[in-house]
């Protein structure tokens, strides 16, 4: 029994020890044992498991995601950064001001940066500018370049390539500096300076800028690092304004453009353009550029101006109006017919025979002046002014007559001929006229103006310029400052058709007229401003061109033209009778205030825009109105004997 009991009690014990707890099981050595209980136990395990892992992959996924989401953020903001935060790049000053060399010198002109590209042609008026550097140091002084001083600081220094001689023209004489000397020529007057005046280049002139400066309304300061002169020559009403707070200056408008310059607060700038999130501004140390306009306030209009004396030209302007009549004087034989042109006349105040012309390119004249003319003239109450021409003479052409005046010792001699001749004929003026001025003759035809002025004035004689109706391409006659050397600026308000055009038309409609005075007013004051008129028309003859005549004119400018046409002078007499010798009547043309006429004849068809009396009073009308000095007519021999009496009436 008892051993049953043992038996009983192992085998119990067995199972307790050695089973998992299912009955009829037994264990399977090295298998773990379990805790839970039975089979949900172990499946719960398993499920826990599962979420863990599941949690743990969830986790590295949101991980994953906040790491790309914020790369993306950062992505972002760098674009947004790049494309609207502020720049800190600093601009490359040299580049900016065109600097290329240690001794070149940046110029601030007016508030302008100069470049060297931005000097004109016209005022090198040999040579090109597109290598001129517009300021240089030389020995720790400081100069501009001719072109970039005539262009946009002080247009009368005149710089001769040739003879290498640098004038200034005052009332009473030339200033003259040679190149690389320190002395210089003030009229009769040897002066020097401290400082070498005149340096060059090849061709290009420097002046210093303290002589600039003695024959000039400018101020001047100059910086370095890099090296550059603030030069202010214009004077007058500025807008200013005051910096809130230190900010930057910057190429262009942008938070992106690079940064010229820090200015601080309270700083003064002036405001030159308003774009409204930004201020085109310039800094007192010669940077132009802008800021954001919200820094800036306190903006307000200011007067600008400097104590300085300009130069006052002789004035030998009548005390009576100006009725001057050309005399078309071809040969000395004809000066006999003063006499009979004079005969007709009334009311006239002024004849202008055309006695002197350029003989060569020397600078020689030829004359053909005659006291007795001028003895008679004078008897008959009439001032002479002797025309001096560049044309029907010794010379011709645009080329001969630019060969003679870029050079000074020619103009001296020519100016000294055409005097002496004026004195000795016993003369009261020279009338100048000479219309072949190309565009590069320009600057030293207005250098001999300026001369020939104060020789006329030095030996009291009347100084009147001759010029074309003001347009773009005659822009270089300068007569603004023929309207301060000269006594009367004269515009011939006729020829708006020539006998080289290409198309029939009016010598001179009342819109050509009004045109031209309205354009010389803006230069020149009016009592200064003589208008001329003619005495003459032109009777014009056109046919329709061939096939053949247009294709020979392909691309040329003729082409555009469908009429040939050719013309010839008339004076006023001349002209009407050829209107009745055709059987034609003319009629009032309102546009041009001109009887005009036309007729077929001869295979084509006949054109004449008529001179008489009634388009005569419509100048005079005009010239009338705008006050000026007076009226000058081309040409005597060519009238209506009745004008007279009609010119006197709006002339007196």
């Amino acid at each position: 029994m008892d051993k049953r009991k043992g038996s009983t009690h192992a085998r119990s014990r067995g199972r307790v020890e050695g089973q998992s707890g299912h009955p009829g099981s037994s264990r399977r050595k090295g298998r773990p044992m379990t805790t839970g209980r039975g089979r949900n136990g172990r499946s719960g395990t398993r499920h826990a498991k599962k979420v863990n892992r599941a949690r743990k992959r969830r986790n590295k996924i949101l991980f994953v995601m906040i790491i790309i989401l914020l790369i993306m953020i950062l992505a972002a903001g760098a674009v947004f950064f790049k494309r609207y935060g502020s720049s800190n790049e600093e601009a490359d000053k040299e580049q900016y001001y065109g600097i290329e060399n240690s001794d070149d010198l940046a110029l601030i002109i007016n508030n302008e940066v100069v470049k060297k590209e931005e000097s004109s042609a016209e005022s090198s008026s040999d040579s090109s500018t597109d290598s001129v550097i517009p300021g240089k140091v030389f020995d720790g002084q400081y100069y501009v370049a001719y072109q970039v001083l005539r262009d946009k600081i002080n247009s009368r220094f005149y710089w001769d390539a040739n003879e290498r001689v640098l004038l200034y023209t005052l009332p009473d004489g030339n200033v003259s500096v040679s190149e690389n000397s320190s002395e210089y020529t003030a009229v009769n007057e040897t002066k020097s300076e401290d400082y070498v005046i005149l340096k060059t280049d090849g061709d290009i002139a420097y002046i210093a800028l303290p002589f600039i400066q003695e024959y000039t309304n400018m101020e001047y300061s100059v910086e370095q690092e890099p090296n550059r002169a603030i030069i202010t020559s214009k004077w007058g009403e500025i807008e200013t304004a005051e910096v809130k707070k230190d900010t930057q200056v910057r190429y262009l408008g942008g938070v992106k453009s690079p940064i010229l310059t820090e200015v601080k607060k309270s700083d003064k700038v002036t405001v030159l353009e308003d774009e409204d999130d930004w201020m085109k501004v310039a800094t007192a140390d010669g940077y132009v550029g802008y800021i954001k306009t919200k820094f800036l306030k306190n903006q307000k209009k200011e007067k600008t101006s400097r104590d300085f004396t300009e130069p006052v030209y002789s004035d030998m302007t009548e005390d009576h109006s100006i009725n001057m009549a050309w005399h078309n004087v071809t040969n000395a034989a004809a000066n006999n017919a003063v006499q009979q042109v004079l005969a007709s006349t009334s009311g006239l105040t002024t004849i202008a025979p055309t006695w002197f012309s350029l003989a060569d390119t020397e600078g020689n004249i030829s004359s053909i002046a005659d006291a007795d003319y001028v003895n008679y003239a004078h008897t008959a109450g009439l001032e002479v002014w002797a025309v001096f021409r560049d044309f029907h003479g010794g010379t011709n052409s645009y080329d001969e007559t630019y060969e003679t005046l870029r050079y000074t010792s020619k103009r001296a001699k020519l100016e000294d001929q055409v005097v002496a001749a004026a004195v000795a004929a016993g003369v009261d003026g020279i009338n100048l006229d000479f219309e072949l001025i190309s565009s590069k003759c320009g600057v030293h035809y207005v250098q001999l103006v300026r001369e020939l002025s104060v020789k006329c004035h030095q030996n009291n004689l009347v100084f009147s310029v001759d010029n074309y109706v003001p347009q773009s391409y005659n822009s270089h006659y300068d007569l603004k400052e023929q309207g301060i050397v000269a006594d009367y600026v004269v515009i011939m308000a006729y020829d708006e058709h020539t006998e080289g055009s290409y198309e029939a038309g009016s010598v001179a409609s009342i819109s050509y007229l009004q045109d031209g005075i309205e354009k010389t007013l803006k230069k020149v004051s009016a009592d200064k401003v003589i208008a001329g008129i003619p005495f003459f028309t032109r009777l014009w003859f056109e046919t329709a061109k061939s096939p053949e005549q247009l294709s020979e004119e392909a691309g040329t400018e003729a082409a555009s033209y469908p009429n040939k046409v050719s013309s010839k002078a008339l004076g006023m007499e001349e002209a009407a009778q050829s209107v009745v010798n055709a059987g034609a009547t003319a009629q009032w043309d309102e546009k041009t205030q001109q009887n005009y006429a036309k007729w077929s004849a001869d295979g084509g068809t006949y054109r004449i825009w008529l001179e008489d009396a009634q388009s005569l009073e419509a100048k005079l009308k005009v010239i009338q109105g705008n006050k000026l000095a007076g009226v000058a007519e081309w040409s005597l021999g060519r009238e209506e004997s009745s004008v007279w009496k009609l010119i006197s009436q709006y002339v007196n």
